[in-house]
């Protein structure tokens, strides 16, 4: 007995480790390379109407978001797949880049393209943002063209918080500024106060913001924000997990097994885990997320109804100010 026991035991084993790894695999492996005309979704508008629930109508109206992605004129796919998925939820949502784009809200901006002008294009939409609708919205998001935002989780948290202070939230990374900053990728969000400040304080100052186009854009935005009084807020949830992720879910999740290096638990400024447990249940944004998988995403938050289970909706309480 004691033989069979083990024989099960350790082919329970290898068949877990098996169809994991698969898993792991299929959730890792690239999806743009079939993104053509033959394999692209020919109904992928999904419709949320008819699910929509009184406290989400309630916070859209009361915790106003404008969101912008960060792209370039060769990724229209990315372009296409947020404006079709979360980039909806946005209460404005624009797509900033050096040319237009029929059928897409793009603003052309008057810079160059290439990661070493990253920072350049940062400072222009930002400026654009303030500039054209800053009365638009209570909160302004940046993120990358493959970020995946779950704008209910962000308006519930922030509704808790005032848009008039000076404070910006996301994905809060230590090194080279004191308070630390958020990463760009996971996407981060001025508040309005914190935005003003960008503009009015920051920018026009050589001494508290780098002029140059180059550098990298989400340590200098760090660094801006910083010297004109604009705090790193806390984004974890109650049991101390990241709802801002800068990687995959599968690659947060299996870091090993996705030739993960440890850059995030080297520098995240606050503890992490891997695993099932690596991330909140109120997660607000994963970040490499490739068009095809954005739509898959649409679809396992948005559209797939575990028989029996209830939504549960509880917002956090106003934070009180001293």
């Amino acid at each position: 007995m004691r033989h069979v026991s083990l024989i099960s035991t350790l082919l329970g084993i290898f068949i877990g480790y098996f169809v994991g790894s698969q898993i792991v695999h299929d959730l890792n492996s690239e999806d743009e390379f079939m993104y053509d005309n033959r394999s692209q979704p020919q109904n992928h508008k999904l419709d949320h109407v008819h699910e929509e629930s009184a406290v989400q109508k309630d916070l859209y109206k009361e915790v106003r978001v404008l969101c912008w992605i960060m792209s370039n004129p060769k990724n229209l796919k990315k372009q296409k797949a947020v404006f079709e998925t979360w980039g909806k939820r946005c209460n404005k949502f624009l797509i900033m880049s050096s040319e237009k784009a029929e059928n897409l809200p793009v603003v052309a901006l008057p810079v160059k393209e290439g990661r070493k002008n990253l920072w350049a294009k940062t400072k222009e939409a930002f400026k654009y943002v303030y500039k054209n609708h800053l009365d638009d919205a209570d909160w302004f998001l940046k993120a990358d063209d493959d970020t995946y935002v779950i704008l209910e989780n962000l308006r519930a948290f922030l509704y808790q918080h005032d848009t008039n202070d000076p404070i910006y939230f996301g994905c809060h990374l230590k090194g080279k500024v004191e308070q630390g900053f958020n990463s760009g990728g996971a996407g981060y969000v001025l508040s309005k106060e914190a935005l003003k400040r960008f503009i009015k304080e920051a920018l026009p100052n050589s001494e508290k913001c780098r002029k140059h186009p180059n550098g990298a854009e989400d340590v200098t935005m760090g660094k801006c924000l910083q010297n004109v009084g604009v705090k790193v807020g806390d984004t974890r949830d109650k049991e101390g997990k990241s709802r801002f992720l800068p990687m995959k879910p599968n690659t947060h999740m299996f870091p090993k097994h996705n030739n993960f290096d440890k850059w995030y638990y080297l520098h995240s400024f606050h503890p992490t885990t891997e695993g099932l447990n690596c991330c909140s249940e109120e997660t607000i944004s994963f970040h490499y997320i490739p068009p095809l998988k954005m739509y898959g995403l649409e679809y396992l938050i948005y559209h797939l109804k575990p028989y029996g289970v209830q939504p549960y909706y509880e917002l956090p309480e106003k934070i009180k100010k001293n």
